[in-house]
């Protein structure tokens, strides 16, 4: 069995394990994975496992200590991407962990991905590598839409703001400006100066939607609502799928989804 930090993971990697590997997330749909906490049950389901896929970057806060007693191999899946740092909070300089945003960067998890496998069982090494090129295809693909979607945003209306700082590197490929109320953590609370920069930037560039993440409360984004002209443009997803009847229950569908909702609300014909 394979395990995974998070269900985005769980499902890139199930796709290229196919019918080789049995692949399973250690967090459940919805869960805020920063600052989550590890279950008895998790390490229980974790000291059975033959491989653990992690993020890396910084994203989970607690894999190492969990890691600690847990005696399976591990392979950092985005090792090897083109990382953007963090501008801001303690943080600040370290890379942004959500790399798998880019559908470009998803290619070198994917081969991250490839390799641990191939070195786990090595009799299907070949039957990973093909299952890898056929989805790897399908992300470019996605990727493809993603841009074409994104590229109908006027020009003057392409901001992005965000609860968390999630989102440079798809901000990076579609020419998006970021701003968002707090850089990447566990607490998902901004401070009152930071909620004043945001409110400051939307109504100094006439921002037409604002978002939030699935994973974290809208409600400090609710005060930028109030107290400007703008609307809320819809939930993004970024660290968890949804259930299989959700609207994001592969990550394919999330980098759909999230290009849609961005692009209706802020403006695209």
């Amino acid at each position: 069995m394979v395990l995974t930090t998070f269900t985005v993971l769980a499902d890139m990697a199930q796709n290229v394990a196919g019918e080789q590997l049995q692949v399973a997330s250690i967090t459940e749909v919805g869960a805020e994975i920063h600052g989550y906490e590890p279950t008895p049950s998790d390490i229980r389901t974790a000291a059975e496992a033959d491989l653990i896929l992690d993020n890396g970057l910084g994203l989970e806060a607690w894999f190492e200590q969990f890691l600690a007693e847990i005696d399976a191999p591990r392979a950092v899946v985005s090792s090897g991407v083109d990382t953007i740092e963090l501008a801001a909070g303690a943080d600040a300089g370290e890379p942004n962990p959500h790399a798998w945003m880019s559908p470009v960067n998803a290619a070198v998890y994917l081969d991250n991905i490839v390799a641990a496998f191939s070195e786990l069982d090595p009799q299907n090494a070949q039957v990973y590598a093909e299952n890898a090129e056929r989805y790897t295809a399908e992300v470019e693909q996605v990727h493809h839409d993603l841009l074409a979607e994104l590229e109908e945003v006027p020009e003057s209306q392409r901001a992005l703001v965000t609860c968390e700082g999630a989102f440079p590197y798809l901000a990076r490929d579609a020419g998006l400006t970021e701003r968002y109320l707090w850089p990447v953590n566990a607490e998902g609370e901004a401070t009152a100066q930071q909620i004043t920069e945001v409110i400051e930037f939307v109504q100094a560039n006439e921002v037409p939607a604002v978002f939030c993440e699935s994973t974290v409360s809208d409600a400090q984004m609710r005060q930028v609502i109030e107290a400007t002209d703008t609307e809320f443009g819809g939930v993004l997803y970024v660290d968890s799928l949804s259930e299989p009847a959700g609207p994001v229950p592969t990550y394919l569908d999330l980098l759909r989804h999230d290009a849609e909702v961005i692009a209706a609300a802020l403006g695209a014909p």
